[in-house]
């Protein structure tokens, strides 16, 4: 996946039936948690990513300025086959300027539901087909300055086809044993925020509890 596949910064802009990210430009007045927010005006925006200035007063009552990242909506999927094996990736991410090795990860295209986005995901990076699809719900990768939530999915009963990689995708497929899978996630060889919850999730899904280094 590119690296600009990402996910949303004002919760209240993101709509269930479309993952595109509105443009704000607000000047009302209006309340969020403790704080309030007087405008919010946008400064820099493209089809991935948004940058939303909220001025505000803040818990303590005085004055101040808010920024807030917003990414497109994405999923990321942990897919098991029936030798108890992983399927994840390795791909250089731009971000963090190396290689890590991750569930598939992608973001939503437009008004496309979840399951049928890591549906889609999972085919065109791994070429990778499942019968059987667990959610393993939602997590929120950052939760003070960015909004970007994914949502997280087992894949299981994989049967092989095509992949359909994009022109800025160098994936490499890893298959691994599920233990070996949890024990990189306990000594950070995995970092990917939602692919460690994904494969906890999944672990705790299948009675598997991973080993503690020591």
């Amino acid at each position: 996946m590119p690296e600009s596949k990402p996910q949303n910064a004002n919760q209240n802009s993101i709509q269930s039936e479309s993952t595109a990210i509105p443009v704000i430009e607000d000047s009302a007045s209006r309340v969020h948690g403790p704080w309030r927010i007087l405008a919010s005006q946008v400064r820099y925006q493209d089809p991935w990513v948004q940058v939303v200035r909220d001025e505000v007063i803040r818990p303590d009552g005085l004055p101040g300025s808010y920024c807030v990242i917003t990414l497109k909506p994405g999923v990321c999927v942990v897919a098991l086959d029936n030798q108890g094996r992983v399927h994840l990736t390795r791909e250089f991410h731009y971000a963090v300027g190396e290689e890590t090795i991750e569930g598939v990860s992608g973001g939503r295209d437009g008004s496309e539901a979840p399951l049928l986005a890591a549906q889609r995901e999972l085919r065109e990076e791994l070429g990778l087909l499942a019968a059987t699809w667990i959610d393993l719900g939602r997590v929120d990768p950052f939760t003070a300055s960015v909004f970007s939530p994914t949502q997280l999915y087992l894949a299981m009963e994989l049967t092989h086809g095509e992949r359909e990689l994009e022109g800025t995708e160098q994936i490499e497929p890893v298959v691994i044993g599920f233990e070996e899978a949890l024990e990189m996630v306990m000594d950070s060889r995995i970092t990917h925020a939602p692919s460690c919850v994904a494969l906890l999730k999944a672990a705790r899904h299948l009675g598997h509890s991973p080993k503690r280094n020591t």
